[in-house]
């Protein structure tokens, strides 16, 4: 039988939205923060050679081109201010969150709370300068090796180094904005709005090739059901759970004795979303970037790694499983699911699971279980990461439909969703007390008898 919230949730109503005016205004400060990142993407960075950029972009588009793209909401391809994206702060959240994991200071700042928290923070704002700045210089000198400024040396490679740190960093304080004070994930958000705002320009190009004859109508409507197959494949996964049957003993508060009850934990068979696709995307995109640019200038250490790594190689694919793997386990056991925190607080509240003892053995037989679920969880977001980005490879399909695109788009959209959900559940949570209050408030209060 459905609890009182389930079937509160049930009946929710959109129109619910309109009275819910703390809601409305988040959704609209995300939407504003939005069309700010979208309208940077459209400022160049200074002394390009803008003709030369299109032309060249041209030709790089269809290949490697186009998994930057994905990731920078096509600033890369314009050469914007936010050319970089969001990945230098995500690669330094890996590489904090790693650190954090083996450093035993670092260890001891995620107990101490929201001041570790805050500290772990600011290491992690560091290393997104480190790293834009090492990126930054990367695809200056690579764009002068290409042959696309219009006055190359070192004033060049300064003006171009500060305005993509500076986007990066912007970037980085409007995801932080959108997360505190909007809806959804802002970091999440901003990736997501770069995928989107690119996939009419996709579909253009995916159809001209069907027009052109370099793709024929067979592979046309096989791509479309591939597409809607993993989408629904997606969702089924992400809201597939695995509910531990949890139950709580009699209690005694003063005189009346209330009986035990039961509930249920639900784990998902992917705890970590879809962050391992992004981090392991991420951990990938450096030396693509550097050689996108540089085109044939690269230097055989480059050219050798591209030519083992490069998108759709067998090595870049078992990489990129690998990472996902990895990223999987890392994230689910140290962020999404710390089995210690959910075994102690099980027991901080008189929990138990039917036939396991408190503590140490609930811990062992939750690790048992997460560890399970997530062989299944990783290798469902390998399959979707993979099987379309070999057919991309064959089929010269644009990187659009390919799995980690469609995850990042499912799966974002399914956590602000819920999030929306939750703040209507809590405004109309808030409406029913309110009209009690007021409600007991208009109650008179008895007379006492007229005296004669």
């Amino acid at each position: 039988m459905a609890s009182a919230a389930e079937q509160m949730a049930a009946n929710l109503s959109w129109s619910a939205l309109g009275k819910a005016t703390d809601l409305r205004a988040r959704i609209f400060f995300t939407l504003g923060l939005l069309i700010v990142y979208r309208l940077g993407t459209y400022i160049p960075v200074p002394g390009i050679d803008g003709s030369a950029l299109r032309e060249f972009m041209q030709d790089a588009g269809a290949g490697i081109g186009g998994m930057l793209n994905m990731f920078t909401g096509g600033a890369i391809s314009r050469m914007g201010i936010f050319a970089l994206g969001i990945m230098p702060y995500i690669s330094a959240s890996i590489i904090v969150q790693l650190m954090a994991a083996m450093v035993p200071s670092l260890q001891q700042l995620k107990k101490e709370g929201e001041q570790g928290r805050k500290k772990l923070n600011q290491y992690t704002r560091y290393g997104t300068v480190f790293l834009a700045i090492f990126q930054a210089w990367g695809i200056a000198v690579s764009i002068e090796a290409g042959g696309l400024a219009h006055d190359p040396g070192m004033f060049f490679k300064a003006a171009c180094v500060i305005t993509l740190v500076g986007g990066t960093m912007f970037l980085m304080w409007l995801g932080e904005q959108i997360t505190a004070r909007g809806i959804g994930n802002g970091i999440s958000l901003i990736i997501f709005v770069g995928i989107v705002a690119e996939i009419p320009a996709a579909l253009a190009q995916f159809f001209s090739q069907g027009r052109s004859g370099a793709l024929s109508p067979a592979v046309i409507i096989g791509v479309i059901i591939m597409v809607i197959a993993v989408i629904a494949f997606v969702v089924f996964m992400e809201r597939a759970l695995r509910k531990i049957h949890i139950q709580y003993p009699r209690r005694q508060v003063g005189m009346k004795v209330y009986d035990g009850g039961s509930s249920h934990l639900p784990v998902k068979v992917n705890p970590a979303g879809v962050i391992p696709a992004i981090f392991a995307s991420s951990l990938l995109l450096l030396p693509i970037t550097i050689s996108t640019f540089s085109g044939q200038q690269t230097g055989p250490v480059m050219s050798t790694i591209l030519a083992y790594f490069g998108p759709g190689q067998p090595l870049y694919l078992a990489f990129f499983t690998g990472m996902i793997v990895f990223f999987t386990y890392f994230y689910t056991y140290n962020v999404a699911f710390k089995v210690e925190d959910v075994a102690e607080n099980l027991q901080n509240q008189n929990g138990f699971i039917p036939g396991i003892r408190p503590g140490k053995k609930t811990e062992d037989y939750l690790n048992y279980v997460v560890t399970r679920l997530m062989v299944l969880g990783s290798a469902y977001l390998a399959a979707v990461c993979l099987l379309p980005e070999i057919l991309r490879n064959e089929l010269a399909i644009p990187f659009y439909f390919g799995g980690t695109s469609v995850l990042i788009v499912v799966s974002v959209t399914m956590d602000t969703i819920n999030q929306v959900q939750s703040h209507l559940l809590a405004h109309q949570y808030e409406g029913l007390i309110e009209k009690s209050q007021l409600r007991g408030r208009k109650k008179p209060a008895p007379k006492a008898p007229a005296r004669r």
